[in-house]
C-alpha cells in the first residue's frame, strides 16, 4: 500500500470525481424529493412546521440548490460556489432541523447532514479536480480568470 505522498494527480482527480459524483446525487436527489412531493408550497409548509424562518424564501432556494447545484456538482461545474451553498444549506438544516434530536440519524439527528457538509466544504476548497467542467472551462479561459473551481494545487 502506497502513502498518500505517492498518489497520482489521476488518482486525486478520480478521488474528487467519486466525491463530487455522490454528493452531487445526494443533493440532487433530496431537491427531486421536495420539488415532485410537495412542491415549494408543501415545502415551504414543511418547514414552517420545523420552525425554519423565512420558510417560504427557504423553500425554493433550497430546492434550487438541491437541483440545480446537485447537476452542477456531478458535472464538475461551479464546484467551490456550489460546496459553499451546500455547506449552507446542510449547516441550516443540521443546526434548526435536526440538532434538537442529537447525533444519530436513525433518531433524525444531524449526523446525515453533518457529513454532507463537511465533505461539501471539502470539495469547495479542493475545487473540481481535472475530471470536471470546471477545468474545461478553466483550460480555455485566460490564466488570471481560471482560478474559480480549478483544481487545487500548489502555487
Amino acid at each position: 500500500m502506497s502513502s498518500t505522498a505517492h498518489r497520482t494527480p489521476l488518482a486525486t482527480d478520480a478521488a474528487l470525481a467519486m466525491l463530487r459524483i455522490v454528493l452531487g446525487g445526494v443533493m440532487l436527489a433530496h431537491g427531486l424529493q421536495k420539488l415532485l412531493g410537495g412542491g415549494i408550497v408543501g415545502t415551504a409548509a414543511g418547514f414552517r412546521d420545523m420552525g425554519v424562518p423565512f420558510a417560504e424564501l427557504a423553500a425554493p432556494a433550497v430546492i434550487a440548490v438541491g437541483v440545480l447545484g446537485g447537476a452542477a456538482m456531478i458535472a464538475g461545474l461551479l464546484v467551490p460556489l456550489v460546496g459553499i451553498a451546500f455547506v449552507g444549506v446542510l449547516g441550516v438544516a443540521a443546526v434548526l432541523v435536526h440538532g434538537p434530536a442529537g447525533f444519530f440519524a436513525q433518531d433524525g439527528g444531524f449526523e446525515h447532514p453533518a457529513v454532507l457538509a463537511v465533505a461539501s466544504a471539502a470539495v469547495a476548497v479542493a475545487g473540481s479536480g481535472r475530471l470536471g467542467l470546471d477545468a474545461v472551462l478553466a483550460a480555455r479561459l485566460p490564466r488570471r480568470a481560471s482560478r474559480v473551481g480549478a483544481p487545487a494545487t500548489a502555487r
